[in-house]
């Protein structure tokens, strides 16, 4: 069966599905969010990989104890980040978002299927392979280079271990997914994104249909988002039934530890055992301090030529490539 061929508005039916749920929703109060502990994982991969699948299954997103990236490297990262965005605009402009490749520096330029209008943040993305160009220069952001891919290399690692679990819960090899983000070739996708998302000065009404991020779900197999203690604004639509519900809660940002979620092509990788969960980020309310948000999400997206299909085949074959470019287009065409 292929989902493509029912779309009337896109040529994927996650998109279609996301161009419906950008209303307000009903807002929780709280969820419970699994954090999973992954210290001594070698010992513990089978009692670890039970938890992720059962976190991935019943909620959808889960965070991450002990998980190796030290938070040295974490807040290095976050200063590069804050360094970068506090430039000027025509510093930045340099560094410009390139059509269809996932690098460089975009300014309210995503505009989520849910919602039609652009997100208010920025943001610069860190693809590996086509970075030609795009890095500023040492003499202007000395370690902004260094402690970035620093970040991205240990991001990766863990995001295999992860990803080397739910390869085995779906009766794949360990490797599977290692090999289908192969950070050595040069068809490598995934992506470090650097998030800026913009203050809001006291006082400023805004519109309702106006968010730091529309909803939407994730492009990729699985996402790790770094946060800071303090920033909230992240909400999730959680649960088997969240398509329907539309119910959102907070999720509560700690220094420290990693927010993950599932992502669209592991959904088709899984035959929609796996469901990838919608997400959003909302604006700043009345009373509540305006100020920057900064957070980092790394990307674990399959390297062009893979091939992205279930066992079930539930899905037609797909390349990462070109699902991956699919979703751009639908976010920033």
């Amino acid at each position: 069966m292929t989902t493509e061929k029912m779309s009337s508005t896109y040529q994927l039916d996650e998109l279609n599905f996301e161009s419906r749920i950008g209303g307000a929703g009903e807002e929780l109060s709280s969820a419970v969010i699994p954090l999973i502990d992954l210290s001594d994982f070698d010992r513990r991969e089978d009692e670890i990989a039970d938890q992720l699948w059962q976190a991935a299954v019943e909620v959808g997103f889960f965070q991450l104890d002990n998980h190796g990236i030290p938070l040295e490297m974490i807040n290095r990262a976050f200063d590069a980040s804050a360094d970068f965005f506090a430039r000027d605009e025509s510093f930045k402009a340099q560094f410009p978002l390139r059509e269809g490749q996932n690098v460089g520096w975009e300014f309210q330029a995503q505009v989520r299927p849910s919602v039609g209008i652009a997100d208010r943040k920025e943001s610069y993305q860190i693809t590996l392979p086509r970075m030609d160009g795009l890095w500023p220069d040492a003499s202007d952001l000395p370690v902004f280079k260094t402690d970035t891919l620093a970040l991205e290399r240990r991001a990766w690692e863990l995001g295999m271990r992860v990803l080397s679990c739910f390869a085995l819960k779906l009766g794949f090899d360990r490797e599977f997914f290692t090999r289908a983000h192969d950070r050595e070739q040069p068809d490598y996708q995934s992506t470090l994104r650097l998030l800026h998302y913009l203050p809001l000065e006291e006082g400023v009404e805004v519109p309702a249909n106006v968010w730091r991020a529309g909803a939407h779900t994730d492009f990729d197999c699985l996402t790790m988002v770094f946060q800071k203690t303090g920033q909230g604004g992240l909400q999730v639509c959680a649960g088997k039934d969240a398509a329907t519900s539309q119910a959102w809660a907070p999720v509560e940002p700690r220094d420290g530890i990693i927010t993950c979620n599932i992502g669209d092509m592991l959904m088709r990788w899984s035959d929609d055992r796996l469901k990838s969960t919608l997400h959003r980020v909302r604006m700043p309310r009345p009373g509540e301090a305006g100020h920057s948000r900064y957070s980092m999400a790394f990307f674990c997206q399959a390297n062009s030529r893979a091939v992205i299909q279930g066992p079930g085949k539930v899905y037609e074959p797909i390349t990462a490539e070109d699902y991956l470019k699919m979703r751009l287009q639908a976010n920033f065409g």
